[in-house]
């Protein structure tokens, strides 16, 4: 039986492959469009194979019956529905025997801007009638490192989400629990919320911010029509200005403030503060 892991080489998916490997788990299979980043981990005895979401082939000799699958969403919305249903396609063809897939918090139950397009292949999932397991993913911390660059220059951490709170976990901790669902049985049908321990607000964020880098920050709230024109301002286009204002907007409707517990119980620890993780960014 093979662990086949999707966009290998994205930040997730390589993480994953990190933490299989790291588990003793020896026997997998790392995808992506562009190979040759993978290199490394070919030369770690990782099997490398090209699989890209926009030319999905009718078989490949890297997925069979008894393999499981990870399905790490795209990273391009709007397309990414019949991306997804192109590699379950490939995977009920392939015979596999559990397909994992990393949707969104709450994604059929929210109001959340990027969550329809996870509902929707969570849909398709239970569909195909193959076993299944949904890791429906929180806010990474790593979501924040470009927020923690604009603090180090200007001392500002700008936003519209008011006083909403993020239960965030760094990605190593997703990937990490993603890992152990994988190399496990025990998780048909299970349909994971994963977060962090603790919700932060953006006081917080700025407060620890300030500690890391040793200077003052502040949080400067915004109204959603100043931060989309101070957007629009940094070079953002149209529609991307407003994806992150609507995303603020979700976060101070506690969107993305839960604090489930099942992340920390797959991984049997406390997730990793956010302080913790701001640290390492120096």
């Amino acid at each position: 039986m093979s662990i086949v892991i999707t966009g290998a080489t994205g930040h997730l998916g390589r993480l994953v492959v990190e933490s299989l490997l790291e588990r003793g788990v020896t026997d997998v299979v790392a995808t992506g469009r562009a190979v040759e980043r993978l290199a490394d981990l070919a030369e770690r005895g990782v099997r490398v194979e090209r699989l890209d979401f926009d030319d999905v082939p009718e078989s490949v000799g890297w997925l069979g019956a008894g393999d499981v699958l990870l399905l790490v969403s795209g990273s391009e919305p709007g397309i990414r529905v019949p991306q997804h249903q192109a590699v379950i396609d490939l995977a009920v063809r392939s015979g596999v025997r559990r397909i994992a897939y990393t949707s969104a918090p709450a994604a059929d139950d929210t109001d959340l801007v990027l969550a329809p397009e996870h509902a929707a292949t969570e849909r398709l999932i239970r569909d195909s009638g193959l076993p299944f397991t949904f890791l429906r993913n929180g806010w990474y911390t790593e979501n924040y490192l470009p927020t923690f660059e604009q603090a180090r220059e200007s001392g500002v951490v700008a936003a519209s989400v008011g006083d909403g709170r993020v239960a965030s976990a760094p990605r190593s901790d997703f990937a990490e629990a993603a890992a152990i669902v994988l190399s496990a049985d025990g998780h048909e049908g299970a349909v994971y919320e994963l977060s962090g321990d603790t919700a932060w607000d953006f006081d917080e964020l700025a407060r620890t911010f300030g500690e890391v880098l040793g200077r003052e920050v502040t949080y400067q709230r915004l109204t959603p029509e100043a931060h989309r024109e101070l957007l629009l301002s940094l070079g953002l286009d149209e529609g991307t200005a407003g994806f992150v204002v609507a995303l603020d907007q979700n976060i101070g409707a506690g969107l993305v403030g839960a604090t489930t517990g099942d992340l920390a119980k797959l991984l049997g620890r406390p997730t990793v503060p956010l302080a913790d993780t701001v640290r390492t960014w120096l």
